[in-house]
């Protein structure tokens, strides 16, 4: 059946014809202007992926040790303690998925932002979750698997409330990074994300987040998440900073969230320096390291690194989650084999392991996530 808004008196012929079409069909609305990618933030996810490995291989004692042969603090004696900050690349990925989080869920409904999600997080975690269990079951490798019944909880990311033992030991970041994005969905994507609703929601969740760590209640401290807030608001308030770098208010989101941050950093991390314990990290690098990743998200976020541009960055962060999550148990196998069977020297063993891991993050990326991403999000998007 003709739509009336399109139908035309027979009569009505050239540039009748013509001025009648413009005066009926309504003009379709402007393409969404597609955004800019930010490759200067593929980089940082690099640096801050890589700054975790640095902490893992050679910057706190532990299952690295056995890897080692002995103590990483013997293998790099000036270096395990600049190692030692790596653990606060955490942190840093905390404030990029707070920037990164906001802008992919503004104007998106909750099935596409849901769909986004999961198509991103889990082909390669599923795949590195049946790697790493499948390595540590070898008999040559001197690590202990999971059972199969924790193998197989693991796949669900929901192993760490459940008190499941882990297969990947930087999985707690995810379970963070999911009830940020569980937050995030039910409050800002599913009405509908504007700067007004967005705001609130930073304002809330850091009051919220104080008053739990206040009172000491365990389940506020799960949903609420105290200690990791701040990074996860402080991306937030840079995204709205991106969007007009004349927002006061988001400055001071920006603002608190650091000032918070930066308390919770020390508070966890710093200790009096004491012979006894692996290394040593002051309260002012503490905190300068933490302002670097703040500083760095912020100067992407208003253009100031917009010549660091080069497309070989786009590479990096895509190798960045599947390097993350094989990174670490993996990356002990690999240094066991090199320095303790080739007998490398302890900075080549280091700078081959990395290698290693991030030729398997690209094989990851290829072959898993390249396959199985748009499969799962075409599957989750198709209305029934």
């Amino acid at each position: 059946m003709t739509s009336p808004a399109t139908t035309l008196p027979a009569r009505e012929t050239g540039a009748a014809r013509s001025d009648a079409l413009t005066r009926t069909i309504p003009t379709p609305p402007a393409a969404k202007r597609a955004r800019p990618r930010l490759r200067a933030l593929d980089g940082l996810r690099l640096v801050a992926a890589l700054m975790v490995a640095a902490y893992h291989y050679g910057g706190r004692d532990g299952e690295i040790s056995e890897a080692w042969g002995s103590s990483p603090q013997l293998q790099f004696p000036t270096a395990h303690n600049w190692f030692a900050y790596g653990c606060l690349g955490v942190q840093i990925f905390f404030v990029i998925s707070g920037f990164v989080i906001c802008m992919s869920g503004w104007g998106r409904p909750l099935r596409a932002f849901f769909a986004s999600r999961v198509s991103r997080l889990f082909p390669s975690y599923w795949a590195a979750i049946v790697l790493v269990t499948a390595v540590f079951a070898l008999p040559v490798v001197a690590y202990d698997a999971v059972s199969p019944s924790d193998a197989l909880v693991n796949l669900t990311m929901l192993q760490q409330p459940l008190g499941v033992d882990r297969v990947l030991g930087v999985c707690w970041t995810l379970w963070a990074e999911l009830r940020f994005y569980a937050l995030f969905a039910l409050f800002v994507v599913l009405p509908g994300a504007n700067r007004a609703r967005v705001i609130l929601f930073c304002a809330v969740w850091t009051l919220a987040a104080v008053i739990a760590e206040g009172v000491n209640e365990p389940l506020l401290d799960l949903v609420l998440m105290p200690e990791y807030a701040p990074y996860f608001i402080g991306g937030i308030g840079i995204y709205l900073v991106h969007r007009d770098r004349r927002d006061l208010t988001a400055w001071g989101i920006v603002g608190a969230s650091w000032l918070i941050g930066q308390h919770y950093a020390v508070d966890r991390l710093w200790h009096a320096p004491n012979p006894d314990f692996f290394s040593y990290r002051s309260s002012f690098g503490i905190i300068a390291v933490v302002t670097a990743g703040f500083a760095a998200v912020l100067l992407i976020a208003l253009g100031a690194l917009h010549r660091v541009d080069w497309k070989w960055l786009t590479v990096a962060g895509a190798l960045t989650y599947p390097f993350y999550l094989v990174h670490e148990h993996l990356g002990w196998v690999t240094v066991a084999a090199l320095h303790r069977g080739l007998g490398l020297s302890s900075y080549a063993t280091f700078g081959l392991t990395i290698a290693a891991m991030l030729l398997l993050a690209w094989l990851l990326n290829r072959f898993v996530e390249e396959r199985l991403t748009p499969l799962i999000r075409g599957g989750l998007m198709t209305r029934k």
